[in-house]
């Protein structure tokens, strides 16, 4: 067994410049205390006790969430804990558990008053180990909710990017194949004999309908019926591939009165040869249409996640529009949006100007909010997110509101408080919105909520030129 002694304690960093004097009387009014490996130190809701110098074992902090365990920190000999001199937790919010057989020096917390007015030092010192564990666990739970919203956000790009990196893989094998020349079909060409009047007809046909505004868009059913009469027409004047052709004529939007105006320029003979040539360049036009489109899609998300996460800026405040960031919070967290089936309805004051903030920083509270509205619609299947913006003189306010259950009147106190969670298990840190309101607190703001069934409203508010 480890005897305390004034060496002893000196031997911790955090006491070494306390004068023996104060060590002493702090060993003389604390009790040595052995738990059994297991036992419980505290519990939720229980008064904070201490403050506790660990001598041999360890301790292990805890919380019950949602019928699982979540683990936050364990501690060893040497380390200094429980409630702290000037310490504003008075209520324990978790479980503390002793690992092995479990040594303490425990100092009795009445007494803490005596130690703020007789021995400076000493208090100086514990003050110093609060400050340091806060500052540290702070630093440590804004990291985890980072991480866990960059989680969210890397499977929401995953899916975002799958798609269209599969489209253009898919085009472009598809369109290598088809443009590769049939001899069959390169006969054919060079075969035709047209009139110059004849081609500028085929031509000028041709080039109206492709360029045409786009049409009415066609239902199932209507697209159905309009293949169904151009592949007739193709196959009553016996045009080879009639399927493929009503396929692609339909996709641009060609009718029969189309077909019969270039009938009337092609000499019979050669009708299926230039229709199926005419198919073949459009099938290939709407792959490439494709390929830019889905090319311009991962563009779009790159720029997306680059503005989002302000990688081309420093860590000052910038002046920035915050629509921005709220519009590429919406892009990174659109595929979670789809799935939902979420009906997004952006209410944006476009007069507002510019902000000076931490952009990245509003990124991670826009994140925060509309990831949990998201979440709080999902057992529905379906919701209605609003985002508003507004001026109030020198500020700009920003609502997130959702369409869900809402938050029960009796924990809405508690829903800033660090741990607090109603998520499950591996989905929440309880972290969330304890740094969305410090990010807020840091931009001179308030964040405020508002809830009942149907209608949850978080009201943020910060100064323009913050």
């Amino acid at each position: 067994m480890q005897e305390v002694t004034v060496s002893w304690l000196k031997s911790l960093e955090a006491l070494e410049h306390v004068p023996d004097d104060q060590l002493q009387w702090l060993i003389d009014n604390s009790e040595y205390k052995i738990f059994e490996d297991g036992t419980l130190l505290n519990e939720p809701g229980s008064p904070a006790t201490g403050p506790h110098i660990i001598i041999e074992g360890s301790m292990r902090f805890y919380m019950l969430q949602n019928r699982g365990r979540r683990d936050f920190v364990a501690v060893g000999p040497g380390s200094i804990t429980g409630y702290l001199p000037f310490s504003r937790g008075l209520i324990s919010k978790g479980y503390a558990e002793a690992i092995g057989e479990l040594h303490v020096l425990s100092f009795p917390t009445e007494r803490i008053t005596e130690m703020i007015k007789n021995h400076f030092e000493l208090t100086q010192a514990l003050v110093h180990i609060m400050t340091n564990r806060v500052r540290d666990f702070t630093a440590l739970q804004q990291q985890n909710e980072k991480m866990m919203a960059l989680g969210k956000l890397s499977a929401g790009l995953a899916h975002e990017l799958n798609n269209p990196a599969s489209a253009i893989v898919r085009d472009s094998t598809s369109l290598s194949k088809h443009l590769q020349l049939a001899p069959d079909a390169v006969k054919g060409m060079f075969a035709i004999k047209m009139t110059p009047e004849q081609v500028d007809g085929v031509t000028g046909e041709m080039f109206k309908v492709l360029g045409a505004k786009e049409g009415t868009r066609l239902s199932l059913k209507q697209r159905t019926q309009r293949e169904d009469e151009i592949g007739e027409w193709l196959d009553e004047n016996e045009i080879e591939n009639s399927y493929d052709i009503a396929e692609s004529f339909v996709d641009f939007n060609f009718t029969l009165e189309n077909l019969d105006t270039l009938k009337s320029y092609i000499p019979k003979q050669f009708l299926s040869t230039i229709l199926n040539w005419m198919s073949n360049k459009l099938v290939a036009e709407k792959m490439i249409l494709d390929i830019q489109e889905s090319s311009k899609r991962i563009a779009e998300l790159v720029s997306s996640v680059k503005t989002f996460t302000h990688m081309d800026r420093g860590q000052d405040k910038q002046y920035a529009d915050i629509h921005i960031g709220i519009t590429n919070t919406l892009t990174m967290l659109g595929y979670k949006i789809r799935k939902g089936n979420i009906t997004v309805v952006e209410d944006f004051d476009r007069t507002l100007p510019e902000v000076k903030a931490l952009i990245g920083e509003l990124n991670q509270v826009w994140t925060n909010l509309i990831d949990n509205a998201l979440d709080a619609m999902a057992p529905a299947g379906k919701g209605i997110l609003t985002i508003k913006t507004r001026r109030d003189r020198e500020f700009v306010e920003v609502f997130i509101i959702d369409d869900g259950p809402g938050i029960p009147e009796d924990i809405q106190s508690q829903i800033f408080d660090p741990f607090f969670t109603t998520k499950e298990m591996g989905k929440g840190t309880g972290m969330g919105l304890e740094v969305v309101q410090r990010i807020v607190k840091q931009h001179r703001g308030s964040i405020k909520v508002k809830s009942k069934p149907e209608c949850t409203v978080f009201n943020v508010c910060f100064l323009i030129d913050g």
